[in-house]
């Protein structure tokens, strides 16, 4: 192999170019299913594919693209915005505007549309997908979006119905192993079935993954039998150790909660800038601090689910660089927050009576008493005590807490 090639990621040396070689998604992908149909049809509409990381939405998207002789625009929504899909949109204007540029295969029954493949695309905020609207609308592209985000909530619905979902799922336990023996035989190397095991349990159903430490390993160790050792050493690289869906991502979001929780100012900023440093999705952060407004404030400062949502508003329309600053100002106020549990620890325990008891009459006097008979029944009439809920649990308290002013420092 030369060195130019040794330098491309294994998981891109890998990537198959056909249908027929691709592992996985075979609910849409086999004879009959959905993808399999669109591309032997050359029937394509835009689209999304909703799913974890590595379990071949971009692959997917260069195969459809390939098999049905369409040019092929990829964009990262980390590092693209508007002015990179205007540059393509304005390309193929132009192309329009000429025919003779176009080949024999793109004139035939009109142009071609080409494919737009936007990874990430709940990455682009409202403005940026708006922008996408008239093109995919008009047919000047078919976009193919990629997103491991529920795209209900993460792409405009005036953009998301014009394209159809397509959820992939993770890879199985024997995908992976087809996978991770196409990896050893690309690198020469012999696995060890407990290496295989280790890998296809810390891959978690995604094969870039599992790809991609199977490839540090190797180079680092320079064995020709790569063990679980030489893959737990491996993991020790600095640039495995912040995965936005590994031990660290949890780790670290765990400590940003939990410092804001103890209202410490300095160290919940700390693990946001590393969050921020390492790439992490700003909504992904903007939704927590919305949960944690509630959850962990609630009461005490009813104002922190009014900062927090303007937070996440604010990170959707601006997006990084500038809304980490929007971040900030939401961590600050979190931290230094009162904080109260009362509302959340109540609700919890209403709904574990809930759970337990069924669905208990409602007293009459709360009933609805829209006709005469229900009036006779006692339906809506006062019977003079205080307590409404059912008569089961009369006298039942869940907030504040029994003994509790719900507060906590």
């Amino acid at each position: 192999m030369s060195r130019a090639g040794a330098d491309i990621p294994l998981a891109d040396r890998l990537r198959p170019q056909r249908l027929e070689d691709f592992v996985g998604q075979r609910h849409l992908t086999g004879p009959g299913k959905p993808l399999q149909l669109a591309i032997a049809r050359d029937e394509l509409h835009s689209m999304v594919f909703w799913g974890p990381p590595g379990v071949g939405k971009t692959t997917l998207a260069r195969i459809i693209a390939a098999s049905t002789g369409r040019r092929f625009f990829p964009l990262s929504a980390v590092a693209a915005g508007k002015g990179e899909v205007r540059a393509i949109i304005e390309e193929l204007q132009g192309r329009r505007a000429l025919p003779g540029l176009f080949g024999e295969e793109e004139r035939e029954g009109g142009r071609r549309s080409p494919v737009l493949f936007l990874d990430e695309i709940h990455r682009f905020n409202k403005a940026q997908q708006d922008y996408l609207l008239p093109y995919v609308e008009d047919g000047t592209i078919i976009l193919i979006g990629a997103t491991t985000e529920n795209p209900s909530f993460e792409v405009i619905p005036a953009l998301l119905s014009r394209c159809q979902v397509f959820v992939l799922e993770a890879l199985g336990e024997a995908e992976l192993e087809d996978i991770l023996d196409r990896g050893s035989d690309a690198l020469e190397v012999d696995l060890e079935d407990e290496a295989r095991d280790f890998l296809a349990a810390y891959a978690n159903g995604d094969a870039r993954r599992a790809l991609n430490l199977l490839e540090v390993a190797t180079r680092l160790h320079q064995a020709s039998r790569v063990t679980a050792t030489h893959l737990r050493d491996a993991l020790q690289s600095a640039h495995l150790r912040y995965d936005k869906q590994g031990e660290e991502h949890y780790n670290t979001i765990s400590a940003y909660i939990k410092s804001m929780r103890a209202s410490d100012v300095d160290a919940a900023l700390y693990y946001l800038a590393r969050m921020v440093q390492a790439g992490e999705d700003p909504l992904f952060i903007a939704r927590r601090m919305v949960i944690f407004a509630s959850e962990d404030i609630g009461m005490a400062q009813p104002t922190a689910l009014v900062v927090a949502n303007e937070v996440f508003r604010a990170c959707e329309t601006i997006g990084y660089p500038e809304c980490q600053i929007n971040l900030a100002h939401g961590t600050a106020y979190m931290a230094q927050a009162p904080k109260s549990r009362a509302s959340c620890d109540a609700f919890f325990a209403a709904l574990e009576d809930v759970q337990r008891t069924g669905n208990l009459e409602v007293p009459l006097k709360l009933r609805n008493a829209p006709t005469g008979l229900m009036k006779a029944l006692g339906y809506g009439e006062d019977d003079g005590s205080d307590s409404r809920l059912p008569q089961r649990l009369a006298g039942r308290r869940y907030y504040p807490p029994p003994g509790s002013d719900g507060k906590r420092s």
